[in-house]
């Protein structure tokens, strides 16, 4: 991860294994090697696709950062199915571990509001790092995950469609976030030259990505907003705002950026697609489920659209939470928030919840998931929240 300053050691820009960023880790194929970031269920990896392309996608690893080093789980690769390699647009893909990642690790949502552009982010990576001023160092001995921050300023296809910008490559519309690498100076402000907007950067906290981030993300409102892919020297005419004229993620260059609110479907559906014996009807809903000793499995809720869904012709969101009842999330489960989408074509949705493991001996134990907030349709004449309630029953000897 580039930085603005030489010292790239600088607490800063330092990540930790107990952080909210120690769900971001490193992939790799045994070859080529990228950034990742764990999903809503904790199985699910987002990261590039073109990290694997043209290598062998049956060694996958996906490791996690311990005090003790690597925490390492194998994967299986699952492509956004209308990746164009050579223009770079859905250049993404899903890992999806063979177990449940420790129950520490950070799990992340997505952000689904289509208002990218003019706001802030951080990034998080593995790749190489070094300053702005003389670009990414190649002869880095460390395996540092490092985060910075940024602004996205415009699509990428907005730089496409600039006067003398002459791209060997076609971003789609609306689909490629970019920022510009800024130092304070209006020379090396590579957007204002190419598309007139006058941002100089943020300051000591301004960065670009460089090798290795691929696949890492942009947290806007600390979800996954963007999707690293890759950086570009570009130049308008005769202007060149590169400070060293290399492409090495110096001063003066852009970063792209997949759209991770324009991919939600095929994300979303993907991770449900792989849940494993989830209800589809209300009769096949489970309102208890046994803690086991070792592993961590998913208990599910079903989210159920009744009124006429052809009525409907658009995505239906609501918003979503869990609540402690005698259960303790954290210890006993996994707390989830956010918002739920029925997409066009469903009128359900499995919401799964990470049920912790342990040995300790206690009674049975309850918790509940609230929805609010219906994009469409309601709840009922005064009803503003529904509400279910799951079980968590005890596998261990217990006598009163």
């Amino acid at each position: 991860m580039i930085t603005s300053l030489t010292n790239y050691k600088n607490s800063l820009y330092s990540t930790n294994e107990n952080d909210f960023y120690n769900g971001v880790v490193k992939v790799s194929n045994g070859t080529n090697y990228g950034t990742g970031s764990l999903l809503y269920d904790g199985k699910t990896i987002i990261t590039a696709a073109h990290i694997f392309k043209g290598f062998p996608t049956n060694n996958i690893t996906v490791s996690f950062d311990t005090a003790s080093g690597f925490k390492t789980y194998n994967a299986t690769f699952t492509e956004y199915p209308d990746h164009d390699s050579i223009n770079a647009n859905g250049d993404l893909a899903l890992l999806t571990l063979e177990e449940h990642s420790d129950f520490k690790y950070q799990r992340y949502n997505l952000y689904t509001s289509h208002d990218e552009i003019g706001k802030d982010f951080t990034m998080v990576g593995y790749g190489s790092y070094g300053s702005g001023l003389t670009g990414e160092l190649n002869d880095e001995t460390e395996t540092l995950k490092l985060k910075t921050q940024n602004t996205f300023e415009a699509y990428f296809d907005d730089v496409y469609n600039a006067p003398n910008t002459n791209l060997q490559w076609i971003p789609l519309e609306e689909t490629m976030l970019t920022a510009d690498f800024d130092n304070g100076l209006k020379k090396n402000d590579a957007l204002d030259n190419i598309l007139n907007i006058k941002d100089l950067g943020l300051g000591d906290t301004e960065g670009m990505i460089a090798a290795g981030d691929s696949g890492g993300p942009a947290f806007i409102n600390n979800q996954i907003a963007g999707i690293a892919s890759y950086t570009a020297a570009v130049s308008s005419g005769d202007i060149d705002t590169d400070i060293n004229k290399k492409d090495d993620s110096s001063f003066g260059e852009l970063g792209a950026w997949q759209k991770v609110s324009h991919y939600t479907k095929w994300i979303d559906k993907t991770i449900r697609a792989g849940y494993e014996n989830a209800p589809k009807t209300k009769e096949d809903v489970k309102t208890s489920i046994v803690e086991t000793d070792d592993e961590i499995q998913y208990i599910y809720f079903l989210l159920e659209y009744t009124g006429n869904r052809d009525d409907i012709k658009e995505n239906i969101t609501l918003h979503y939470t869990t609540r402690d009842g005698s259960a303790t999330a954290g210890e006993d489960y996994i707390a989830l928030s956010g918002v739920i989408t029925l997409y066009e074509d469903e009128s359900s949705v499995p919401i799964a919840v990470e049920i912790l493991a342990d040995n300790k001996v206690e009674e049975n134990e309850t918790f509940y998931l609230d929805v609010t907030s219906p994009s469409h349709g309601s709840f009922g004449e005064g009803v503003t929240t529904l509400t279910a309630m799951k079980t968590i029953v005890n596998d261990d000897f217990f006598i009163a």
